[in-house]
């Protein structure tokens, strides 16, 4: 196990730390959560993790190894970087720079570029026969302020958010007001814990956002969506993205074609820009989650979105599911977003 620290997206209060745990588990990495701080995470992991991090968070920003956390002053940080055994992390001819970043809302009165060179040159003078290189170092070593603390290491991974940028949904081929975002898409396809070769099936697909995303980690993937412009056009969002689904199916998702698959990530229309053939999105979610009920496995999940006000929780609940987990994500002044994660139990 190894002291490892998250710096984790500003983007939502809670959703990033439950996307990481998600990951952790889902991969069979046993971790002890040593310390919540705002936008950083302390644990303890076995550093592996970190290659399933990379290929699979969407609201992780960057991992490091632990070297100290401690008071955010600068005599304190001073202090635990001399008792810091650097001599076995930095090796001889290596090459390193001392990078520093605040977290907004904890914003420290330390000067980060200041710190950043005082850390450097203490380095040196304890670190023999190694050098400064602003420029694609050997070692990036990196401190986080927040919360009245500062946590150092060495930067094992940097997760852009480029490649979801990318992916929104209007760059894509085919384009669709109600679409989902897709760093949200990848995040709730991680709380449904689905593992490499897994079936995802989601029975809303709509412009395929969600299968889009969980192919991109490794997973098999399967569509239904009641209109065939949509199913078309699903198509053309996973071409461009090279990934190949299982299958795109035209059908009515309370009927469904299929009798095998191991998790379901989706978001049902809500009658605003999305067809509802004339039922409320209540009615939607009860059907699909009653129709996907008995074909789930014990202790597999579904991860679920819908309109807070519905409070699709106490529907799951007396269908027979475990409710894991719900996250509320404001869209704009008449929606927010409930995500729910079920278990079949």
């Amino acid at each position: 196990m190894a002291s490892l620290f998250f710096l984790l997206s500003g983007e939502h209060e809670d959703l990033p730390l439950s996307e990481l745990k998600a990951i952790l588990e889902t991969e069979d990495y046993p971790y002890a959560i040593v310390e919540k701080l705002e936008q950083v995470v302390r644990l303890e992991a076995e550093s592996g993790c970190i290659d399933v991090l990379k290929r699979r968070a969407a609201f992780t920003r960057l991992c490091a190894q632990e070297l100290f956390t401690c008071e955010a002053k600068i005599a304190s940080i001073i202090k635990a970087l001399r008792a810091t055994r650097l001599d076995q992390v930095l090796h001889e001819n290596e090459s390193f720079v001392v990078r520093v970043r605040h977290v907004r809302e904890y914003s420290s009165e330390i000067d980060g570029m200041v710190l950043e060179q005082k850390l450097g040159e203490l380095i040196l003078e304890q670190a023999l026969q190694v050098k400064v290189k602003l420029r694609n170092p050997d070692k990036t070593l990196i401190g986080i302020l927040t919360n009245g603390k500062f946590a150092f290491g060495i930067k094992l991974a940097e997760i852009p958010a480029t490649p979801f940028v990318e992916r929104r949904p209007r760059k894509r081929p085919f384009f669709h007001p109600s679409a989902m975002q897709a760093k949200l898409a990848r995040c709730m396809v991680n709380l449904a814990h689905p593992k490499m070769g897994n079936l995802v099936l989601d029975p809303f697909c709509g412009t395929g956002t969600m299968l889009i995303e969980a192919a991109l980690i490794g997973c098999r993937v399967i569509g239904l969506d009641v209109q065939r412009r949509m199913a078309r056009g699903t198509l053309r969002n996973m071409k461009h993205f090279k990934v190949e689904p299982e299958g795109i199916i035209v059908t009515d998702a309370r009927t469904l074609p299929i009798n095998r698959f191991d998790c379901v990530v989706t978001d049902p229309p809500y009658g605003t820009s999305s067809t509802t053939l004339k039922r409320t999105t209540k009615q939607i979610v009860e059907e699909i989650l009653a129709a996907v009920h008995d074909l789930l496995e014990k202790n597999r999940r579904i991860c679920i979105a819908a309109p807070k006000k519905l409070n699709i929780v106490q529907t799951g609940v007396g269908l027979g599911y475990k409710h894991i987990e719900s996250h509320f994500v404001y869209v704009h002044r008449s929606l927010t977003r409930e995500i729910v994660v079920f278990e079949k139990v």
